[in-house]
């Protein structure tokens, strides 16, 4: 699979906190997407887009629930459209089956159209140690091969880069002059492409949807670039998760109102295509071999785990990136993995392992905002708090991730608040102890600042590593059972 460095998340949250191209480049998220998806829910009425998501869910529910049903009509359909199906059970089996299609095929150059799941199993180096030549076609994509990095977003893979870096970049991989426009760098990216296309033996597709009643593998863009993917090249190969199958035509239509709008605000992206099997005899173009990989690497333990299952219903829009705050503060990468923000944080764990992505559930403040605007209602924060707790307090070590420290803190808070008189006397020496706090030298502490009840930074064991982001609330002089025994409960007895 692809490098995971989940375990980094902090340290790389630290380092892009600190980066003001990021930041920028983040800011545009929620002004851009999240505010032209808002604008087409507008244009169709609340009522109708809540309408829609409701159907949308239920048929991911019907869905996942019959998985193993509409995969074998998926196949069977594929089949007789003179298609191949390959189920390949992880990231190795699934490089496996792309590597020998592409070695019986005699295949030397492959064009790529934007496939997160191929990022997940790190196909490309796969096909490259082979002596194949690959090339994303997605002009985002594009950016980020050249420049050997991961995507940063679901839906716009280079979005932290400024068209400067982009410019920079073109010049030193491709030897091209300092380009000064978006729309000369796309035009010199797509001249480019449009040889490699025209040379390549296959090609390979994510998908954003395959159709079960018809075997037909849907995917959405807005460059044209999937299209040619998938009919230039003698060998067209699909390759995605096995979530994505839904079962009619109809069913599709539903998605098709919600993807676009949820991912970009428009009503319609500018390509859908659909294909079902290779070319017939009587069309003009298309592939002579259609191979449909249908990946799990990690799905089924996930749609056997009722409190994870809901994750399988993603349709990776990107609207909850777009509005999460943790995730507008640190961009796609301090993720670690391929999938970021909200819905990363519940499906990276899931996949790479919960104990190596132990720190990716705590990167939430579970406002619920990522749930308000899933087009599926996936109820993402319920998810992280079960993600917590299964880390906290699984009995399974690979799962578990409390150290013995955390441990005895925690019974030892459980202890104490489980006891108002050893709570009372903790209070009383806590507001003792806090007071040397604000006379100590060091401190940045002044008077206006204890006026507004807060300790500044401290550089004292267990309490440097708070206040270095934010300040300690100074405890108050009196509890609120004192305050209810002396004034609220007289207060309570009188209006009674």
């Amino acid at each position: 699979m692809a490098d995971v460095k989940t375990q980094d998340f902090f340290s790389a949250s630290e380092i892009s906190i600190q980066d003001p191209v990021l930041r920028q480049a983040l800011i545009k998220v929620g002004t851009g997407f999240d505010a032209a998806r808002l604008e087409s829910i507008e244009d169709v009425t609340s009522a109708t887009w809540e309408s829609w998501r409701e159907e949308a869910r239920q048929i991911k529910v019907h869905t996942l629930d019959h998985l193993d049903y509409y995969l074998d009509l998926l196949e069977q359909n594929v089949t007789r459209a003179g298609g191949q199906v390959h189920f390949a059970a992880d990231a190795a089996q699934a490089n496996a089956i792309v590597a020998a299609i592409a070695k019986s095929g005699g295949v030397k150059i492959v064009t790529k159209g934007k496939s997160m799941v191929s990022e997940e199993l790190s196909l490309n180096p796969v096909l490259e140690a082979m002596g194949v030549e690959v090339f994303e076609t997605d002009l985002g994509e594009y950016i980020i091969q050249l420049a050997g990095e991961t995507p940063s977003h679901l839906v716009a893979p280079a979005l932290h880069k400024t068209k400067e870096q982009v410019a920079q970049l073109f010049s030193d991989k491709l030897g091209l002059p300092l380009l000064e426009s978006i729309e000369d760098m796309a035009k010199a990216a797509r001249e480019i492409l449009r040889e490699k296309f025209l040379t390549a033996e296959m090609g390979i597709s994510g998908a954003n949807f395959l159709v079960a009643e018809t075997g037909t593998l849907v995917i959405i863009t807005n460059e044209g670039n999937g299209r040619m993917c998938t009919s230039a090249p003698r060998i067209h190969v699909g390759i995605t998760g096995m979530e994505k199958v839904i079962p009619s035509l109809q069913d599709l239509a539903v998605f098709l109102r919600l993807l676009p709008r949820s991912a970009t605000g428009q009503r319609i992206t500018s390509y859908v295509t659909m294909v079902t099997g290779p070319r017939r005899e009587t069309d003009e173009d298309g592939p002579e071999e259609f191979h449909l990989v249908i990946v799990d690497n990690g799905r089924s333990k996930m749609l056997a785990d009722p409190d994870l299952r809901e994750a399988l219903y993603c349709i990776r829009c990107g609207a909850c990136l777009n509005i999460c705050p943790v995730y507008k503060k640190v961009g796609g990468h301090a993720y670690g993995w391929v999938y970021p923000g909200p819905i990363g944080a519940v499906v990276s764990p899931s996949l790479v392992g919960l104990k190596q992505a132990k720190d990716l559930p705590q990167a939430s403040s579970l406002c619920g905002a990522c749930r308000e605007v899933c087009p599926v209602k996936i109820n993402i924060p319920r998810m992280l708090l079960h993600l917590r707790n299964t880390l906290a307090e699984s009995p399974d070590p690979k799962e578990n991730a409390a150290g013995d420290g955390e441990r005895l803190v925690a019974r030892g808070y459980a202890w104490l608040m489980s006891s108002p008189a050893l709570l009372s006397l903790a209070h009383r020496v806590a507001r003792s102890l806090q007071r040397p706090l604000l006379m100590l030298p060091f401190s940045p502490l002044t008077r206006s600042r204890t006026r507004r009840g807060a300790i500044g930074r401290v550089r004292l064991p267990l309490l440097s590593r708070w206040t270095r982001s934010k300040d300690i609330p100074l405890l108050p002089p009196r509890t609120f059972h004192e305050i209810w025994k002396k004034e609220l409960s007289q207060t309570s007895k009188g209006d009674s």
